[in-house]
């Protein structure tokens, strides 16, 4: 079985393929498709743009697709960058403007009102409809200035609860058991491995010898 992540982010696509690791699937990645235009993320939550991309890349790919929206919330800027993280300073996908312009405006706010979320939807979409969708997050605080080489996006401002680190800091294995899209992953994967049995049920089945007994 066949399952595009819709995504161009290198990063990203390793983390997913990780976190949804299913056996009898083959991951790839919207750089196999150069076909694919961006799908517009216009949606007003993570939810509706994850939906989106699902969809439109299914579409357009002939495959199953998972597709991630995902982003920071910090409560201190009223649940900003939210589903603009990923443009948060202007160019899309700027992850050292964007840290940079997160610290600025929480410069001078106290540690106690840095408190901070990362949230996750993926959807799962064939060409013809939506298959199922699950949530993650994961609430933490931000740190006074970026720390840490590991990760993407706002990880290296992203302070655990509890550990006293960023996620730049934690070493991956940590964070792919802690983070919004492991959760999120943890929930789609037991869907895949479903789909996946079944499927392979259903093709054992329509062999010549193997059908159901009438």
């Amino acid at each position: 079985m066949k399952i595009t992540i819709a995504t161009r982010n290198a990063h990203k696509f390793r983390e997913l393929r990780a976190l949804l690791a299913t056996p009898g699937v083959r991951w790839t990645s919207l750089r196999e498709f150069p076909h694919v235009p961006p799908v517009r993320e216009d949606g007003r939550t993570f939810a509706v743009n994850a939906i989106k991309k699902a969809r439109a890349v299914a579409r357009m790919t002939g495959h199953l697709t998972v597709a991630d929206d995902s982003g920071l919330e910090v409560e201190a800027l009223g649940g900003a960058p939210g589903i603009r993280s990923a443009r948060f300073a202007g160019a899309h996908g700027d992850d050292t403007m964007n840290n940079r312009k997160l610290t600025r405006l929480l410069d001078g706010v106290p540690s106690s009102k840095r408190r901070a979320r990362y949230r996750c939807v993926l959807a799962l979409a064939s060409p013809t409809r939506l298959l199922a969708l699950t949530h993650g997050t994961w609430s933490g605080r931000i740190a006074l200035s970026p720390r840490g080489r590991g990760g993407f996006g706002y990880d290296p401002v992203f302070l655990v609860p509890g550990i006293g680190k960023t996620v730049g800091e934690l070493p991956l294995r940590v964070k792919q058991r802690l983070s919004h899209r492991a959760k999120a992953a943890a929930s789609m994967r037991m869907l895949l491995r479903r789909l996946s049995a079944r499927r392979r049920a259903d093709s054992g089945a329509s062999r010549p010898g193997r059908g159901r007994p009438a």
